[in-house]
């Protein structure tokens, strides 16, 4: 298990690369350090580092470098995300992908020769440092690809395949037999036209990465303290072992936070105690990275308000309570979590994963059962009645949302 933080650096937030200042890295460093936390994941800005499709800026790279380096010598392991991208309601695209030079992201040959150059500069510059664990190919992406982006970059399931293969490909190119990955926000999991699917989020990569945050109806629906806001980011790991291939494959929690004011500033350590607690009940978790290190200065405008404030510390340097209760979680000793036996059934078919998103039937049903005590996690219906499928994943147990929920009064489930 890994306890890791998501490295906003307290100066400058992301834009830190354009005056980069090691000392103010460092010391941003030595206050994650002092946690007791063993790995950052940090964001280089795409534009900034790579300004022209055949332009890779070598100053940027050192860099970046330089940064890994000091984690090192403060004991932290690094994941570098490649393409962003899109950072807290922010987009970070190169100008030669947009306006006058308008190209898909996913499609244009043009972009994917400049991406894949890219990406593996990125892992080439790191691949023999001992602290490198891989690169995550950009931030949330799959916004860029379907709504509600104001500007979508549309692309067929089977592209954005191509696409995935073709740019983990040029990160084990430069940085062969690391730990590289793709992640996407929860559109994966719960929107039905949205191109990048689960299948895609569980089978491709090292491991499968979950981004679990409340805001998306899961905290408007049932409050804060509830058994769906407090079990969100476990429902989100046990929901992707659905689609894996392998029994055992890692999951990573690779974002999770408490946003105000959905979760507000006197409650948010109680809320990072319960998800930490119910995710690690989770077998097979990699670990969890918890977003993100430090506030957003309000100094810098036009930010969603949430944005602020989902700092571990503040600008100072000043740990919250969020960042006594996860220090604690990485002291503990940690036991191998049981089996879940109990599979809640749910569809294969991408063009329906609605069903799992709030409010939706697999959803309800895997909190009820929850709140009923059981530790559920999820197979795909074409698995359900799969024998050798469900003994590998040590489940005796199946159940479809209709036998969970309740029948509506006066009507009959179909």
């Amino acid at each position: 298990m890994r306890f890791g933080v998501n490295y906003t650096p307290s100066e400058g937030w992301f834009h830190h690369w354009l005056d980069f200042d090691l000392d103010s890295v460092r010391a941003d460093l030595d206050s994650i350090a002092a946690l007791g936390l063993d790995h950052i994941r940090v964001f280089p800005l795409w534009p900034y580092f790579q300004p022209n499709r055949t332009l890779i800026r070598p100053r940027a790279v050192d860099q970046l470098v330089h940064l890994v380096d000091a984690a090192a010598e403060r004991g932290l392991d690094v994941n570098v995300d490649g393409l962003q991208g899109h950072l807290s309601s922010f987009d970070f695209l190169p100008a030669w992908t947009r306006t006058w030079h308008r190209r898909n992201l996913f499609t244009d040959p043009r972009v994917l020769d400049g991406q894949a150059a890219y990406l593996r500069t990125l892992a080439a510059a790191l691949a023999d440092r001992p602290n490198f664990l891989g690169i995550t190919l950009g931030n949330e992406v799959n916004q860029f690809a379907a709504g509600p982006h104001p500007d979508p970059d549309r692309a067929t399931p089977d592209r954005i395949d191509a696409w995935l293969e073709r740019m983990l490909a040029a990160c084990e190119g430069g940085a062969p037999g690391r730990l590289h990955l793709h992640a996407e926000y929860d559109a994966t999991w719960y929107q039905d036209d949205q191109p990048f699917t689960p299948g895609q989020a569980a089978r491709r990569g090292a491991v499968t990465a979950v981004h679990s945050w409340i805001f998306n109806g899961t905290a408007q629906r049932h409050g804060r303290a509830s058994v769906p806001a407090e079990h969100h980011a476990a429902y989100l790991v046990e929901l992707s072992k659905a689609w894996a291939e392998d029994p055992h494959r890692p999951v990573w929690l690779q974002e999770v936070g408490a946003p105000a004011p959905l979760v507000p500033p006197e409650h948010a350590a109680a809320f990072t105690e319960a998800t930490v607690r119910n995710v690690l009940d989770c077998p097979d978790l990699w670990g969890i990275t918890w977003w993100c290190s430090h506030d957003v200065s309000r100094g810098l405008a036009d930010f969603p308000e949430l944005e602020y404030t989902l700092g571990l510390l503040t600008n100072a340097r000043v740990p919250k309570d969020t960042a006594r209760v996860l220090a604690r979680a990485a002291r503990e000793p940690r036991t191998v979590p049981a089996v879940r036996s109990t599979a809640l059934v749910v569809p294969a078919d991408p063009s329906v994963r609605s069903r799992c998103a709030p409010g939706g039937p697999v959803y309800d049903a895997f909190f009820r059962l929850t709140t009923d005590g059981a530790r559920p996690t999820t197979v795909l219906d074409t698995h359900a009645d799969d024998k050798d499928h469900l003994t590998r994943r040590g489940i005796t147990e199946t159940v479809t949302p209709d036998q969970v929920l309740p029948t509506p009064q006066g009507g009959t489930r179909s």
